[in-house]
């Protein structure tokens, strides 16, 4: 049977130093330092990445339980075709192994699984696994997870740039919220928060529109070693930010 990830009373959400109040509804994940991880370890990068998904899986559970609404995983982005084959290869492999593995147990938990990004480059095959698993759990209205693949933001904003001419949008009419509404993203909730992991401190082509109000987190965790600990402390650090959204407050 399917694990069951259980809410997190208040109290438990205590034990990490946080209140349901203060979690983002939101949250972005850049998940770098795969290749390094393993590199320190003598291993090949597959290694890293295997390690990663690890990690992702535990994001994913306490996301879930800590009541956010969604979270958008950066996993391929269109600059990662210039990667050797074999390490594209072995990642699309990784990602039809977590589908397989995965699907039953985050439908199980109402997750909702939305890929964001062009699939029209990926194999039939993997186009089929994607497509399955959005259709299978596209009911569902627990945590949404996004996986952003074959994903770039300034892309995604010239296909909805065309999508609005496409639509007889004029000049002069186009308003943000249409432009919004023409994005990947349409209808999640305005992104709080990018965290960061392995040091590095860049959106790398990541939700650039989106990101106009967030909060950024960098640490310099390598992906395969982000825990929920850390993950919670993120979390935390969001907690402490004013946010003032161009206001005097």
């Amino acid at each position: 049977m399917p694990n069951i990830y259980p809410k997190f009373t208040d109290a438990e959400l205590k034990e990490f130093s946080l209140s349901r109040e203060a979690l983002p509804r939101h949250v972005g994940v850049i998940m770098d330092g795969n290749g390094r991880w393993a590199k320190k370890r003598l291993l090949p990068r597959s290694a890293g990445h295997r390690a990663g998904m690890e990690a992702l899986r535990g994001i994913v559970r306490f996301s879930h339980s800590a009541g956010i609404e969604a979270l958008t995983v950066y996993a391929f982005s269109t600059e990662n075709w210039k990667r050797p084959r074999t390490e594209i290869d072995a990642l699309f492999a990784l990602l039809e192994e977590y589908f397989h593995k995965e699907i039953d147990e985050l439908d199980a938990n109402g997750v909702r699984i939305r890929i964001i990004g062009d699939e029209a480059a990926f194999s039939g095959k993997l186009r089929d696994i994607l497509e399955a698993a959005q259709n299978r759990t596209v009911k569902n209205t627990g945590l949404c997870f996004n996986i952003a693949l074959n994903y770039g933001s300034r892309a995604e904003i010239v296909h909805a740039v065309n999508s609005l001419i496409e639509s007889g949008a004029k000049s002069g009419e186009v308003t943000e919220e249409m432009f919004d509404s023409s994005l990947y993203t349409s209808g999640l909730p305005e992104l709080d928060l990018i965290i960061r992991t392995a040091g590095e401190q860049r959106l790398s082509n990541f939700l650039l529109w989106q990101a106009a109000y967030a909060e950024f987190v960098f640490t310099d965790t390598l992906f395969p070693d982000f825990s929920r600990e850390v993950y919670a402390d993120c979390l935390c650090e969001f907690a402490r930010r004013t946010r003032r959204f161009g206001k005097v407050l």
